[in-house]
């Protein structure tokens, strides 16, 4: 619905980390939502093609069940497609009633195409959805922090975005890195040694220095 999508801009954006995320205001399954309203927590804002999609519909159940550990987090999830909100409403009772299944999140309607194409998911002149997948990690200014993007005949890892959440949490204070496959209470990297005064004396790999992470 025209009046259901604000604060949109008229061209397409290409979005990169660091950047803000585009403000708006829209109908969901949980009433309307603005992100601005947000500010405070995380938020993992994704979008999928369409609703009653094989791929979609392993994605929301996935995402539903992990729904305590983003919370746990303090992260508010949001998913978004152009569909409208009678047909989300219907997906999700479909996914209760017959999987047992309980969607916990809202779900934005889209029909315009506003917020995908401020986000930069869709080219100025698609004419559907069938190229959104994304996925975008917000923290709690409102700023991007990771950006996923897969294939529609793909399905996203929901572990994978909440370990990649947990990791932007654990390095923002600006006090170590995180390694490959990095999970809470696992070993974090120093940030590199900018002085030669500050190189180990024991041989060791200057650029990889791992160490205990503080509970």
């Amino acid at each position: 619905m025209s009046d259901s999508i604000s604060n949109m801009p008229a061209t397409p954006m290409t979005l990169r980390i660091g950047d803000e995320a585009p403000d708006f205001t829209a109908r969901s399954t949980g009433g309307q939502i603005s992100l601005s309203a947000l500010r405070g927590r995380w938020v993992i804002f994704f979008s999928h093609p369409a609703d009653f999609t094989p791929v979609c519909t392993s994605e929301f159940v996935a995402f539903a069940r992990a729904a305590p550990d983003f919370e746990a987090c303090g992260a508010t999830l949001i998913g978004l497609s152009i569909d409208s909100l009678p047909s989300h409403l219907a997906w999700i009772d479909a996914i209760r009633t017959q999987m047992d299944v309980r969607i916990p999140f809202p779900v934005i309607e889209d029909p315009s195409m506003a917020i995908a194409r401020a986000y930069g998911m869709l080219d100025s002149q698609a004419r559907d959805s069938a190229t959104v997948r994304a996925t975008y990690i917000l923290d709690a200014d409102g700023i991007i922090q990771a950006i996923f993007w897969y294939p529609m005949t793909v399905g996203r890892a929901v572990s994978e975005i909440l370990r990649t959440l947990r990791a932007l949490q654990r390095v923002a204070p600006g006090d170590a890195l995180t390694p490959e496959g990095w999970q809470p209470g696992n070993p974090v990297l120093s940030p590199g040694i900018l002085s030669q005064d500050a190189m180990p004396g024991d041989n060791a790999p200057w650029f990889h220095q791992l160490r205990n992470d503080a509970p």
